[in-house]
């Protein structure tokens, strides 16, 4: 579903490498969570894998699609959800859907089946003929994984979905992460919360500093009989 061998990118005007040397590879129906503190390179990384910014060292692919060698055949199996909105506030949300996969290429019957499907799931429905700029954050956020998932993608990304969203909002978005792992996709997702993460993930990723430090297979860690809090805090001490 993904792999990344030796990534590394620094951004101009910085002598530090935000990212250095990160192998990493994700399996078909695997929920991936990356942890790290602000600055460890996680957002870096993640708008690597999404073709969103180029990179200096290393190959990535999606699908099996290079990133940089097929950007249109790796993007078409992603679905990326930022952590800005970054949306047009003056479209409703259902303009902001058709549009998403109108680009996609998604056909007009499919597009308003899925648009209806995601509108109920994540309790959109009566908003969706309103414009985006009136919406609440979580309302936006609900808008960016709607149209994320219009075209059905292999591989959805999320930087950091569920910050400041309430408990119901919270409890539809992961219950549909758990639901397109069970149809064979994959979800790799950033995240401040390790107890979620530690409940909802397969994998965990630590980041630390631009550097990939450790990769914890959750249900193996469990029985060790450690938190993952802890020895989060442990590994990532300056």
């Amino acid at each position: 579903m993904l792999t990344i061998k030796n990534l590394s990118k620094k951004y101009k005007n910085n002598d530090k490498y935000s990212v250095r040397n990160l192998n990493l590879s994700l399996n078909e129906g695997e929920i991936f969570g990356f942890l790290g503190k602000n600055g460890a390179g996680k957002s870096t990384t993640i708008k690597c894998l999404t073709g969103i910014i180029p990179f200096d060292e290393g190959e990535i692919s999606i699908c099996g699609f290079d990133i940089k060698k097929n950007p249109i055949q790796a993007k078409m199996n992603i679905g990326y959800v930022p952590d800005d909105h970054a949306v047009y506030d003056n479209l409703t949300g259902k303009e902001y859907a058709v549009f998403m996969g109108n680009i996609y290429g998604v056909d007009k019957e499919t597009l308003a089946k899925r648009i209806d499907k995601f509108a109920e799931l994540f309790s959109m429905s009566k908003f969706l003929d309103r414009q985006i700029r009136s919406y609440s954050h979580g309302m936006k956020q609900k808008i960016c994984i709607i149209a994320a998932l219009i075209h059905n993608p292999r591989f959805w990304v999320l930087d950091e979905p569920l910050m400041g969203l309430d408990p119901q909002s919270m409890a539809e978005i992961k219950g549909y992460m758990l639901e397109h792992k069970k149809l064979g996709n994959s979800v790799f997702f950033s995240s401040h919360n390790i107890d979620m993460v530690e409940k909802l993930c397969d994998r965990v990723g630590i980041m630390h500093k631009g550097q990939l430090l450790e990769v914890i297979d959750v249900k193996k860690f469990a029985k060790t009989g450690k938190s993952l809090e802890e020895h989060f805090l442990d590994l990532t001490k300056d």
